[in-house]
C-alpha cells in the first residue's frame, strides 16, 4: 500500500470468518477499502455487519480456478485498483497418511495453493502497472515443522513458504513486496473443538508454546495490518511467525 491516493484497496480472500475476518477487522478499522471474499453469502453479510462501511462482501469460490480473472477484473471495475492481496482462504483435512486419496489430497492443494497462485497472477497483472503492492500469504506451523495426519495441508503450506521466497524475488524489483504469516495456534472455533477432542495435543501445543497461551485471530490481524502498510516498505520475501514463540518452542 505505498501509493500516494488516499483510497487504500484490499482484498481479504476467507474474510468472513476466524483469522480472515480478524485482518479485515484491522484493516477496515484503518480506512482501507476491504473487499471480503469466500463461498457463504450470510457469513460473508453477517462479517459485513460487524465491519461497517469500509468492508465490501463478494461472493467467489476461489478453488474454481477458472472462475478468479473474471473476479479480479470485477474489483478493478469496482475500485480501479488492488493495493493489498491477504490469501488467507484454506481448508484442512486431517486423516491418517495412507487413508487420504488423490482426490483429497488433490483438493486441499488445489484451494490452499494452486488458488493463491491463481488469485495472485491476476492481481500482480494490475499491481505491475501501478509499480507497487503488497501480497501477504497465510502460512502454517505445518511448514515450520511436521505435523501428523495433516500431509496435504503440510504440503500445501510448505509449498506457500517457497512460493513466497520466489514471489518476492521476482517482483520486488517491480515495486511489489511479497510476505507471509504463519501462524501459531490461535483461539477460533475450529482450533478450539480440534483440540478440546484430543487433550494429548492440546497439552503438547501448551507445553512447546514459550509464552503459555494461545494467540488471538486479532493477532494476525496486527500482523497483516503492518506488513501491509509502509511501516513494512523495506521488508519482503519473509514468513513471520505470529506464535508465541512455538516455531522455537523445546
Amino acid at each position: 500500500m505505498e501509493n500516494t491516493n488516499q483510497q487504500q484497496v484490499a482484498i481479504v480472500t476467507g474474510g468472513g470468518s476466524g483469522i480472515g475476518l480478524a485482518i479485515a477487522e484491522k484493516f477496515t478499522q484503518n480506512k482501507i477499502h476491504t473487499v471480503i471474499v469466500g463461498r457463504d453469502e450470510k457469513k460473508l453479510e453477517k462479517a459485513k455487519k460487524q465491519l461497517g462501511e469500509y468492508c465490501y462482501p463478494m461472493i467467489c469460490d476461489i478453488s474454481n480456478l477458472a472462475c478468479i480473472p473474471a473476479f479480479i477484473e470485477k474489483v478493478i471495475s469496482k475500485f480501479g485498483q488492488i493495493d493489498t492481496l491477504v490469501n488467507n482462504a484454506g481448508i484442512n483435512m486431517k486423516k491418517e497418511f495412507i487413508e487420504v486419496t488423490d482426490e483429497e489430497f488433490q483438493r486441499v492443494i488445489t484451494t490452499n495453493l494452486c488458488s493463491v497462485f491463481a488469485i495472485s497472477r491476476e492481481v500482480v497483472k494490475h499491481m505491475l502497472k501501478r509499480g507497487s503492492g503488497s501480497i501477504i500469504h497465510i502460512s502454517s506451523m505445518a511448514a515450520q515443522y511436521g505435523l501428523p495426519k495433516v500431509i496435504a495441508y503440510s504440503a500445501s503450506k510448505t509449498a506457500i513458504d517457497g512460493m513466497t521466497r520466489a514471489m518476492a524475488v521476482e517482483l520486488s524489483p517491480k515495486g511489489i513486496r511479497v510476505n507471509a504469516i504463519a501462524p501459531g495456534f490461535i483461539e477460533t472455533d475450529m482450533t478450539a473443538k480440534a483440540l478440546n477432542e484430543d487433550p494429548e495435543r492440546k497439552q503438547k501445543v501448551f507445553g512447546r508454546t514459550p509464552m503459555g497461551y494461545m494467540g488471538k485471530p486479532r493477532d494476525i490481524g496486527e500482523a497483516a495490518l503492518f506488513l501491509a502498510s509502509d511501516a513494512a516498505r523495506y521488508i519482503t520475501g519473509v514468513v513471520l511467525p505470529v506464535d508465541g514463540g512455538n516455531s522455537v518452542g523445546f
